[in-house]
């Protein structure tokens, strides 16, 4: 298995005009990551779902032996302020990439998924860009097996944005160090091993109410930021490293009741490190704690497994497991719960693998 150092002692060929495409999917975190160190550390680990069909498709043009620039467009429309961030990117993975700067790019990319629903296109979008430029390292430097190339993929895609690690892999994945998850690492993810997932969690919903499509009022960057300064951040970590043995042992035995317990806890304990930051904010609107509310009642009722998880803004994650059940959870969601919604909207997909 090559390691991050061997990587790094790769000679580069012939550098040349080329163009890739990838495409990655967003995740949603299980338990939380919230909190971080220099370097895209993460302060605890955390584990997620893979989704389906909220993908970033992007198209990476090089032109070699130009002077270094970015250009990016989303959608066609130009970015420039993304550009800025992409240039600045480039720069500190250089030690990783020797040939990255030797050119001009021009990045073309769109998501599946509309902005400011609640998924993560920082995911999907640092995770199209890593594969990209794998692609390209491969061309320019040789090839390597894919099992390292993904690797080294969720390793860059960290150094833009710490969840999009995750979204390289299929699935359950895990990403930061944990003593219950062998392999484990804070530098790259890893996937959740397939023999020790129960079959109830393989095929399951993720329906995102879109509570709030606007900007949020405090960005996750200021978000993990206020977490230096947050007097429950230590307790909140070690929490989070704690959760890993119980959900370990749920996700073998499939213990659903257990397991909505747990990733409602996650949900809710994110935004309480929120609240008790300083300063404090919210970044839950009114909708958003009527549809939990709602979504209480109606499990309490019915006893289907219709629960939540939320991300760090307003819009609601719907998880439920594919079944015979579905279609009393959908028209509860069509009738009680999208009114909550903005614009009467949803995005939905499927965690399946």
């Amino acid at each position: 298995m090559t390691t991050i150092q061997e990587f790094l002692g790769k000679q580069i060929n012939t550098i040349h005009n080329q163009t890739v495409s990838e495409s990655c999917p967003s995740n949603i975190a299980l338990i939380k990551y919230w909190g971080k160190y220099d370097q895209q550390i993460p302060a605890n680990p955390s584990i997620s779902y893979t989704l389906n069909h909220c993908k970033t498709n992007t198209a990476m043009e090089f032109i070699a032996n130009e002077s270094f620039s970015v250009q990016t467009y989303l959608a066609g429309n130009e970015e420039v302020k993304f550009a800025e961030k992409i240039e600045k990117y480039f720069r500190n993975i250089e030690q990783y990439l020797p040939w990255i700067l030797k050119g001009k790019y021009i990045i073309r990319t769109e998501n599946t998924f509309p902005h400011s629903s609640g998924i993560a296109s920082s995911a999907s979008g640092f995770g199209a860009i890593a594969k990209c430029l794998m692609k390209l390292d491969e061309i320019f430097t040789g090839k390597i097996t894919e099992e390292d190339a993904l690797r080294k993929a969720s390793f860059l895609a960290r150094l833009g944005s710490g969840s999009a690690c995750r979204s390289l892999y299929n699935g359950l994945v895990v990403w930061g160090e944990s003593d219950v998850i062998e392999g484990s690492s804070d530098l790259y993810a890893v996937k959740y091993p397939d023999a020790e997932i129960h079959e109830i969690f393989r095929n399951f919903n993720d329906w995102v109410l879109l509570i709030h499509e606007g900007q949020k009022s405090v960005s996750s960057t200021v978000g993990h930021g206020l977490m230096k300064t947050n007097p429950y951040a230590e307790r909140r970590f070690q929490e989070a490293r704690d959760n890993f043995v119980p959900m370990k042992e749920i996700l073998k035995s499939g213990n659903l009741q257990q397991f909505i317990t747990l990733v409602e806890h996650e949900a809710l304990t994110l935004h309480a490190m929120m609240m008790m930051s300083d300063p404090a904010f919210i970044l839950m609107k009114t909708g958003t704690l009527e549809v939990i509310n709602k979504i209480w009642d109606f499990r309490k009722e019915t006893g289907l497994p219709l629960f939540f998880t939320l991300d760090a803004g307003a819009n609601v994650h719907l998880l439920f497991p594919a079944g015979s059940s579905d279609e009393k959870i959908k028209t509860f969601i069509d009738t009680e719960l999208l009114p909550h919604t903005q614009k009467n909207g949803v995005v939905k997909d499927i965690m399946k693998f």
